[in-house]
């Protein structure tokens, strides 16, 4: 018996169901270029509506472009130097503020319960450092990846898009 073989699809010949969610990704003092090119990458496959860059302006220069595959000109972006008026703007528009940050109250993103039609303003913090305590107050819930070997965290990249899995498949089941 012949098995048929697979074709490899890309981006051209996929089939997936293009959907925008109510996400606004918000990093605070993400700045290596790779990672904030991959940033676009991770919001235009998940939908997100609106892209935040926090911190002092990034020049988008070459590493950011190979990582981005020209994502950056259909992701809708802002940057911002300091973010506590987004946030407020956001909160305003009932936006729910949603952390990425292990924390002693934090806890797993897979716990997490969101209600139907939830806008979700999510922060994610700098390479380095996380998120900055004055944001972290801010907010309404702060989330966690459940890790099982030694080390406790991962590229903010990485995070981000396990994170917007969790969320987009809860909205999704929810809408």
């Amino acid at each position: 018996m012949k098995t048929r073989r697979s074709m490899q699809l890309n981006h051209y010949t996929s089939k997936f169901t293009k959907q925008q969610f109510p996400i606004v990704l918000i990093s605070d003092n993400v700045s290596h270029a790779a990672n904030l090119g991959s940033l676009f990458r991770t919001a235009d496959a998940f939908g997100i509506e609106h892209l935040i860059l926090g911190g002092p302006v990034v020049e988008l220069g070459r590493k950011f472009t190979r990582t981005s595959r020209a994502t950056e000109q259909s992701v809708s972006f802002e940057q911002v130097e300091t973010l506590s008026d987004k946030i407020q703007e956001l909160k305003a528009q009932n936006y729910i503020l949603i952390a990425l940050e292990i924390t002693d109250k934090s806890i797993p993103i897979s716990e997490l319960k969101l209600k139907k039609n939830s806008k979700i303003a999510f922060v994610i913090g700098d390479e380095s450092h996380g998120i900055s305590a004055s944001i972290l107050e801010c907010c309404d819930s702060v989330v966690h990846i459940e890790m099982y070997g030694q080390n406790s965290s991962m590229n903010v990249v990485q995070a981000t898009s396990i994170a917007l899995y969790e969320f987009t498949k809860k909205l999704s089941k929810n809408s």
